[in-house]
């Protein structure tokens, strides 16, 4: 009886729960039925007012309201107008940068019979390694072609085919294509008896696809060559690049080679995306990007021992074997010429890395295990805003070594309250010292509140007596200095990232690693410094990269959202071990005012250090406030007295040009323009 009775309740239950979603099902599909109706009529009421006189008439006005919004926008992201026109500016001369890059820059007839009757020293055949899956048949011929056109002939082409059966014209493509330069070396015994080989095109049928790693692995069996190149199945060589090469590892003795590139669409490689000029080799900017990618050419010996891709990383392969193979190498050499074209299509990573997502996963794998390799432990690496495959990496600080911050200071009350001030509030570094180092102030304010800091044990206060010499100034700071790590710090910042000493501690901690500089705002959040190219400005001796954009701009490239190799940084926040500032001597006195942070850095990288930028230990800086311009009067004569022996100095340097800034930018700008002919 009590079951039957459960039973009815169930049922009843379940009746109730019915009509319940019944009624709602029916309200839910009237009021789609009604947003039906209501989107009929929205739409045929707009179709009425752009079929209207009005709509027709206001047409300029509202294409003018829509580029108040995008210049709007552009401010916002570049700072100020000055900013938007640079970037305009910047974009005008990059179209036609493109032309000079693109077919233009192929050789003429004469030059290319020249470069293929260049007698070379050494005697290196390359062994070019496509791994083949299912390519489109005009992608598979435009790769081959531009092979077949290299201008140095004693190359090897290997074709490793993981194709499907629906894809079988990938194999005849490949078969006509051994046939068509086997009868061109017979036209050319002279090419026939250098390459050894009936055709340099070598073709193998794979039993079944193995993924990126497994056919690359399979054409590097296939190869013969003493040099191996990678390149993808669906882009563009420049027909020189083989030359231009062979010059560099004959010349240079490099084991390890790449160039610069450019992403293209369509069918021609005019049709120009992106254009990656880069930096010479740059161990902390691989690390948090992989910047070389293509074409990477290097010595087999370097292979001796390892593998060329390891399928645990594929999507990010060639990141690993690049990490891997550089530290490796000799002697690896970029040659900053626009010679791989990089074609970007529907599921293609250059068009974008969500295409194949766990390309992100085997990128920071390819980074933790070459960290590993090299002794790091405990760090982290994450993703940041410009790319997933552009990386933040948290180095692990050993021990607690105290830090000491020296400080010059005149006068400037206000000044060297805010920074101190932002020191002792925001740091959540706690083993340091404030080292102030007192020149010549005059005001009652200045000392009241040096009486006030001597009362915080953390903070002294020494005084030089003598004309304004900043480089003396902070010897003499450095001298006195207890820590391990000494930071130089303008009067005129202020803290803005809580770990900012961490940040530039974790790089100043490593063994190659000597001055390290954070980034730098203006109080109105433009950039003032983001790392220093020498040879760059009016005055040909140094100046800052990205100066004057907006704080949230990504910077060419990301060039803005990692850490990065660069020549030198600014003294305005500047880490380095004390033990290597005594090395080089510290600040060269003879550089009074200007020019001094950027020749001790030189000085640094001289001593065999890295010197490194970290866009994740943030301050502002109130540039000039404690000493004013140097842009006119005795100030401006006493600049150009200092920037003369700087170039006298280091001469040879600023001739070879700055390694981390690419020579094919403008000197005469500081947001990576690029050079016209």
């Amino acid at each position: 009886m009590e079951t039957n009775q459960n039973q009815e309740e169930s049922l009843q239950y379940y009746k109730e729960a019915y009509e319940r979603e019944r009624q709602k099902r029916n309200m839910l599909v009237g009021k789609l039925a009604d947003a039906e109706v209501r989107v009929a009529e929205l739409e045929d009421n707009l179709n009425r007012i752009k079929g209207s006189a009005f709509w027709r008439m206001s047409k300029p006005l509202r294409a003018f309201v829509h580029w108040t919004i995008r210049t709007k926008e552009r401010i916002s992201r570049y700072g100020n107008v000055k900013g938007v026109l640079r970037k305009l500016d910047a974009k005008r001369i990059e179209k036609k940068a493109q032309i000079q890059h693109g077919t233009e820059s192929f050789p003429n007839a004469e030059e290319a019979k020249k470069q293929r009757e260049t007698v070379f020293s050494k005697k290196i055949k390359i062994s070019i390694l496509v791994p083949l899956y299912n390519t489109p048949k005009e992608f598979l011929t435009q790769a081959i072609d531009s092979v077949m056109a290299q201008t140095y002939e004693n190359w090897e082409l290997c074709l490793a085919d993981g194709s499907d059966a629906e894809h079988s014209y990938v194999e005849q493509v490949c078969k006509e294509y051994m046939e068509r330069d086997s009868k061109y070396l017979q036209e050319h015994p002279e090419i026939g008896r250098l390459v050894k080989t009936q055709s340099r095109i070598v073709y193998k049928k794979l039993e079944k696809n193995t993924g990126i790693s497994g056919n690359t692995n399979e054409c590097l069996s296939m190869a013969t060559g003493e040099y191996i190149g990678l390149f993808d199945h669906d882009d563009i060589l420049h027909p020189a690049v083989l030359y231009e090469y062979m010059k560099v590892i004959c010349e240079q003795d490099a084991d390890y080679i790449y160039c610069d590139e450019t992403t293209f669409h369509g069918n021609s490689i005019d049709n120009m995306i992106t254009l990656h000029f880069k930096p010479d080799f740059a161990i902390d900017n691989l690390r948090a990007n992989n910047y070389i990618c293509h074409f990477s050419v290097f010595d087999r010996k370097l292979l001796e021992g390892t593998e060329l891709f390891r399928s645990q990383f594929d999507g990010s392969q060639d990141h690993d074997m690049i990490l891997r193979l550089t530290t490796r190498a000799r002697n690896v050499v970029h040659i900053p010429k626009l010679l791989y074209y990089w074609r970007s299509h529907k599921g293609s990573v250059a068009s974008d890395i969500n295409a194949k997502s766990y390309a992100i996963d085997a990128a920071k794998g390819a980074v933790a295990d070459h960290l590993r390799c090299q002794g790091f432990e405990n760090f982290e690496i994450s993703s940041t805003k410009a790319f997933e495959t552009i990386f933040r990496i948290k180095y692990e600080i050993q021990g607690n070594p105290k830090v000491s911050i020296v400080i010059p200071n005149k006068d400037h009350f206000e000044d060297l309250k805010r920074c101190v001030s932002s020191i002792l509030e925001k740091s959540s570094y706690d083993n340091y010292e404030i080292i102030i180092v007192e020149n010549n102030s005059t005001t009652n304010e200045i000392f009241k509140y040096y009486d006030e800091l001597r009362q915080n044990p953390q903070i002294h206060i020494i005084e030089y007596v003598g004309e304004f010499n900043y480089s003396r100034i902070n010897n003499m700071g450095v001298a006195a200095a207890t820590g391990e790590y000494v930071l130089l710090l303008n009067n005129d910042t202020e803290v803005i990232t809580l770990d900012w000493i961490e940040e530039l501690l974790m790089y100043a901690q490593r063994e190659d690693v000597g001055a390290v500089g954070a980034k730098l705002y203006y109080e109105d959040k433009t950039i003032q410094h983001a790392g220093v190219v020498i040879g760059l400005g009016a005055h040909r001796t140094a100046g800052h990269t990205h100066y004057r954009v907006s704080y949230n701009n990504l910077g060419y490239m990301g060039r803005l959202c990692y850490a990065q190799n660069m020549t030198a940084v600014t003294g305005a926040c500047l880490m380095v071990k004390k033990a290597i500032y005594d090395e080089v001597g510290g600040l060269d006195e003879s550089f009074a005012v200007s020019l001094n942070d950027v020749d001790f850095c030189l000085k640094v990288r001289k001593a065999g250090y890295l010197n490194v930028f970290t866009p994740f230990a943030e301050l502002y800086h109130f540039e000039s406030i404690s000493r004013g311009l140097d842009d006119q009067g005795e100030k401006a004569a006493r600049y150009n007295e200092e920037s003369e022996r700087f170039r006298e100095k280091w001469k040879n340097e600023l001739k070879n040009g700055d390694p981390y800034y690419n020579p094919n930018f403008s000197l005469d700008r500081s947001d990576f323009a690029l050079k016209i002919d």
